[in-house]
């Protein structure tokens, strides 16, 4: 798998708030995850040749625990068809790495992220409180959170999906983790995030509540989740983590040098994109909706550093290939509507 970069759930101006506003204790927790982010990203790693299963479509799970320090991979505590540990972290990271490794095959014939059968593997209890998860191109990682502002980061299915969607996105687009085309892979990760949680749930895109992040909030905190596909900006409002800044629409784009170019920010404008398509066209959103975008993802004629036009008539094109012009029609509309196109 060709890792170019590690990817965290919790944006960078989310513990930079904390650091503003939260108690000493929480400040800390906070600085130190900040700066263990930092020192992620200046040290992507290199191409790993992961072990791969051997047929087509097979899960293979392996769960370790980082006993609280911060040393990957830990000790492994649950292998694919192993019994429960009664912890509940090992538990929902091998259940949900499951689910989205279920969903990949079963809707989009993808033989897990890599589409070559890697092994999924992922690490619990890494760090002492720390807020938050990772994917760092070869596996998933998962911080216990403070209990005050954060859950444990095992407990959203749609965050366990998103992280792990980084790596659908890596292997076939590459898109590049700055600007427009790093906000369309956090969006891409947040849309496969959605759909993992739809298709587990069984749910039409009118009965999805598009939180990404539901669950993920201390009891606290007032808010819903991290961030709102169908109405960016209005996940949460809380005097600790301030209101959720991110645009719904391209007239409120945020230019700033934070945050490899607002990556985590202008992500919600392609976020309603979808939204707004998958509604529009009803049902499944994994089918039409969630077609066009995976059919994208996979074309190599896509610039790894696409823009959300770019990136739009793709998948007007795809929706058009795959489902015909009603259905490309109501993608072309939703872009427009979000002020893309």
């Amino acid at each position: 798998m060709n890792a170019r970069h590690p990817h965290s759930v919790i944006p960078p101006y989310i513990l930079r708030r904390i650091i503003d506003n939260g108690s000493e204790l929480q400040q800390r927790c906070a600085r130190q995850t900040l700066t263990h982010v930092q020192t992620l990203m200046a040290h992507s790693h290199g191409k790993v040749d992961a072990p791969l299963v051997t047929s087509p479509g097979e899960l293979v799970r392996d769960i370790y625990d980082a006993q609280h320090k911060e040393t990957l991979p830990g000790e492994q505590v649950r292998y694919e068809g192993q019994p429960p540990t009664g912890d509940v972290a090992v538990t929902e990271a091998y259940d949900y790495l499951g689910v989205t490794h279920d969903f990949f095959w079963q809707v989009y014939k993808r033989n897990s992220l890599d589409n070559k059968g890697l092994i999924l593997s992922g690490t619990v209890h890494y760090g002492k409180d720390y807020q938050n998860a990772f994917w760092n191109g070869q596996q998933m990682v998962f911080g216990d959170g403070d209990g005050e502002i954060f859950n444990r980061f095992t407990i959203a299915i749609d965050v366990v999906a998103h992280e792990l969607s980084h790596g659908v996105t890596e292997t076939e687009a590459g898109l590049i983790y700055f600007e427009q085309a790093g906000a369309l892979n956090e969006s891409l990760s947040d849309v496969f995030g959605s759909l993992v949680k739809q298709y587990h749930q069984q749910q039409t895109a009118d009965q999805a509540d598009w939180i990404i992040g539901e669950g993920l909030l201390a009891k606290g905190i007032h808010g819903k989740g991290l961030r709102s596909m169908s109405k960016p900006g209005t996940a949460y409002d809380d005097p600790l983590l301030g209101k959720d800044p991110q645009p719904a629409h391209m007239k409120d784009f945020i230019k700033t040098r934070e945050d490899n170019g607002g990556v985590h920010l202008n992500s919600g404008i392609p976020n309603r994109a979808f939204y707004l398509a998958a509604t529009a066209i009803g049902g499944y959103a994994w089918e039409k909706a969630g077609y066009a975008w995976y059919d994208t993802v996979c074309d190599k004629s896509l610039a790894q550093n696409a823009d959300f036009a770019t990136f739009a008539k793709f998948t007007i094109k795809h929706g058009e290939k795959r489902s015909g012009k009603k259905i490309a029609a109501a993608i072309e509309q939703a872009w427009k509507d979000v002020g893309v196109l």
